[in-house]
């Protein structure tokens, strides 16, 4: 269903100042910018509310399967601009702020960005709900609503240091809290026979209360729903203790209440962290899976059409829990027979796994699982009971049966996570080709032997309208000129790019583009951190969640070897260079903060090196966000995707850089060799060992310092680094990082260096040869509009979900 959405600027105004004067209860003459950005938000709010209520009725009415997806994770962003460009609504708000001597980008600068999420995990899942919206599929996102998201990163001296997020300090105009839909979620306790069952009573309660956001797809088709859980205890304050004078004592349930929603991904290196992680986790499954059910029963009648209407979908393993809380509630609240439920359970649920890490497949501690779960862990035993007879049957020999059971029984006994979300789902997919295939002949090979059919892949996606159309109109404006409309509703019509790639003047336009946003975003970096940054130079950009296997320690080892040979060599024609990083590290990891010090200290000293001046300059770039990526993103020259090779699951930044004219260096690693396929080996720098020979050389006695000692620039690079070149105030500061290549290299930094060098020497050749780049950038946006989240989530709902 599309329908017109445009406004008169007159109707605009009107509803702005309106807000303003009612809602915001400020006279035009005496409101502030953050005022107008307020009204602003309420009277587009309003309009997106009666295409909300309209996609509601309609979903209704027409009896409609909807698709819940639970995700620990929301990575959205701000709103304003993707609900008024969804609205087309942008230029009639422009105009009428324009009246009153505002400008609407500077006010849409006053929207902080939403806490919600932190890297790729939680962005694709924002893309999916606009997706999901656009495409009309009736959904609801399900998640947690962070007070205090992860964390705001602030560099300090070249140290990462974590401070809370205060996106909520003055409310958030974009939700509406659902009183209604509030639940209780309980903790601990034990499990008593009733009758022919059991009932769990809980020695703790906490009452889940849902906040929604409106998710607005392209062209106002329809308005979706992000439902949000936030905590509270049942009785906030104990009266009577307070009267006693224990004033703290007396709100600590609403504090242990309020810890469940303050912070995304709590350090769990202590035994609080861990109980306070899967605490969460139950959480939100929990309100999610009764919240699904109440709606069902609701207006559905009997649970047994449950897989009927509703597709649940876990966004990897964080809401596997949901599996046991369904069964649970089938069979303790409904009666169903225990076989029935689980049968209702697997037709339901979707399990998306986005790692091949183990440590990132989740396990739990039994003893801290049944403390907390009681109930769920005979639930959990009891499907581990029938999977484990059922693999018997099968004919796998005892290592098979040991590696699909739920219950980790080695060591120290734990609850596997994703062989619950994988034994719970009808359908397991992975995120790329390549990751799709490892996680058959890896994680989960024996639970693929056991169940052929189940896994299946979906390659990830992201939008066209933030990641094209929002982040960068002027590129967008140059396509619409060169082809035409069609690729606003259909990103793979920018194939039609690829006759004009060889067109001078359509390259040049676009060189005009991607110069601008490099000035601007000069600019801003030049603001944010005090280093000046020449837009002529080649900006090469590695923006993500700080981490080994991503690799941001190869490309700092190469600044450092690109250092020394400009230094050594100024005789020759080097390209200039802006080394530009961002990302945060897990508060625990001492690794990956480690590398963010080492950045700095490699800026540090390069940009204020007169040998160097004009010729490299490398910045960190603090709390990168998803705004930050929408600056960075459209002025990016080469994008770098330098994971080791069988490690990342996909990767969407990947996606976003190439559909931006960024030219990509990478490994043949997650969606890289997808991308690869789709713009062709010419238009893509590939660079070191496949996945294959990345086992094999772990397998087979690799010897990193034999290859240390056998590559000069290498060898020069890490000595430097460890020796304390970078770091005079410590000098021993990356003996230990260092150390790690030298002993294990367990990320393959040392094995793929010299490749990885020569690849950039390579993208050096391809700079000075700037008609050659032009025509590979426009190869490049032509033929990444496959990896549209619309494909991803037409896939999805056809394949697993049964909604198109």
């Amino acid at each position: 269903m599309t329908t017109s959405t445009t406004l008169p600027v007159q109707a605009i105004d009107e509803l702005i100042v309106d807000a303003l004067r009612h809602r915001v209860g400020k006279d035009e003459r005496a409101a502030k910018p953050h005022d107008w950005y307020t009204a602003t938000v309420y009277a587009l709010r309003d309009h997106v509310i009666d295409r909300w209520m309209e996609s509601t009725r309609r979903t209704y009415s027409e009896g409609a399967k909807r698709v819940y997806y639970l995700s620990l994770e929301f990575l959205i962003g701000r709103l304003l601009r993707d609900a008024m460009t969804n609205l087309d609504l942008a230029s009639a708000l422009e105009r009428a702020l324009s009246k009153h001597g505002f400008d609407l980008s500077e006010l849409g600068e006053l929207e902080p960005d939403a806490a919600l999420g932190n890297g790729g995990l939680g962005r694709l899942a924002a893309c999916f709900m606009e997706s999901l919206a656009s495409l009309d599929i009736p959904a609801y996102g399900y998640g947690i609503r962070y007070v205090n998201g992860m964390f705001r990163q602030r560099i300090v001296d070249g140290w990462q240091l974590e401070l809370p997020e205060t996106w909520l300090s003055h409310g958030n105009p974009w939700e509406f809290d659902r009183r209604e839909s509030a639940y209780r979620i309980g903790f601990g306790g034990e499990v008593v026979s009733k009758g022919d069952g059991v009932t769990w009573h809980p020695a703790e309660l906490v009452e889940a209360s849902a906040v929604d956001t409106p998710v607005v797809g392209w062209r106002g088709k329809r308005v979706n729903t992000l439902r949000l859980w936030t905590a509270h205890a049942l009785d906030p304050i104990k009266l009577d203790a307070f009267n006693a004078g224990d004033h703290v004592g007396a709100l600590e349930g609403e504090a242990r209440a309020a810890s469940l929603v303050r912070v995304l991904y709590p350090a769990d290196s202590t035994p609080a962290g861990q109980e306070l992680r899967l605490r969460q986790e139950y959480f939100f499954s929990a309100a999610s899976i009764q919240d699904i059910l109440r709606r069902h029963v609701q207006h559905h009648g009997a649970v047994h059409t449950l897989p009927d209407k509703a597709a649940i979908q876990l966004n990897d393993t964080h809401p596997a829990v949901a599996v046991a809380e369904l069964m649970r509630l089938l069979v303790d609240d409904h009666g169903l027979e225990f076989d029935d439920a689980l049968a209702i359970t697997r037709k339901t649920i979707a399990y998306t796994n986005h790692t091949l890490l183990p440590e990132a497949l989740e396990s739990w501690p039994l003893p801290l699982f049944e403390r907390l779960l009681p109930r769920h862990m005979q639930i959990i035993y009891a499907i581990n009971s029938r999977v484990l007879r059922e693999a018997r049957r099968s004919g796998l020999d005892d290592a098979a049966v040991a590696a699909i059971s739920l219950i980790d029984e080695g060591g120290e006994r734990r609850v596997r996570m994703a062989n619950l979300a994988f034994t719970g789902a009808h359908s397991v997919n992975g995120v790329a080709a390549l990751h799709t295939e490892l996680m058959k002949q890896t994680v989960f090979h024996d639970l693929h032997t056991l169940y052929p059919d189940r896994i299946n892949n979906k390659t990830n996606g992201v939008t066209p309208r933030r990641w094209l159309m929002q982040c960068n109109p002027g590129l967008t404006g140059v396509i619409r000129d060169a082809i035409g409309d069609a690729f606003l509703d259909d990103a793979e019509q920018l194939q039609a790019l690829n006759a004009l790639a060889g067109d001078k003047a359509l390259g040049e336009r676009i060189a005009e583009v991607k110069r601008s946003n490099k000035v601007a975003l000069a600019a801003h970096l030049r603001d944010l951190t005090g280093i000046r940054l020449d837009p002529d130079a080649l900006f090469d950009v590695q923006i993500k969640r700080i981490h080994e296997y991503k690799r941001q320690l190869l490309n700092l080892v190469e600044t450092v070897a690109l250092y020394d040979q400009i230094r050594s060599h100024p005789e020759r024609d080097w390209v200039p260079r802006v080394k530009i990083f961002g990302g945060k590290a897990a508060p625990t990891y001492h690794n990956a903060k480690l590398i963010i010090k080492l950045a700095n200290d490699i800026a540090r000293r390069v940009n204020t090196d007169p040998s160097v001046a004009g010729l490299l300059k490398v910045v960190f770039v603090p709390n990168y966000n998803v705004t930050l990526a929408e600056r960075i993103i459209p002025a990016a020259d080469l994008s770098e995707q330098i994971s080791t090779a069988g490690m990342e699951a996909s990767g969407t930044g990947n996606m976003k850089f190439a559909l931006n004219g960024a030219l990509t260096i990478g490994t043949l690693d997650g969606a890289n060799i997808e991308i690869k396929d789709r713009v062709g080996d010419d238009n893509i720098v590939i660079f070191g060992m496949t996945a294959e020979e990345v086992a094999e050389r772990r397998a087979g006695g690799y010897d990193p310092r034999a290859v240390i000692e056998g590559s000069y620039e290498l060898r020069q690079a890490v000595e430097a680094i460890a020796h304390g070149v970078f770091s005079p105030d410590d000098k021993d500061r990356y003996a230990g990082l260092m150390g790690g290549i030298y002993d294990h290299d367990w990320f393959m930094v040392a094995a793929d260096f010299d490749s990885y060098a020569a690849a950039q020497r390579d993208v050096d050749a391809r700079w000075l040869d700037q008609a050659g780049w032009r025509k590979a950038a426009i190869h490049n946006i032509a033929n990444v509009g496959w990896f549209s989240s619309d494909r991803t989530i037409a896939e999805y709902a056809r394949d697993i979900w049964g909604v198109l």
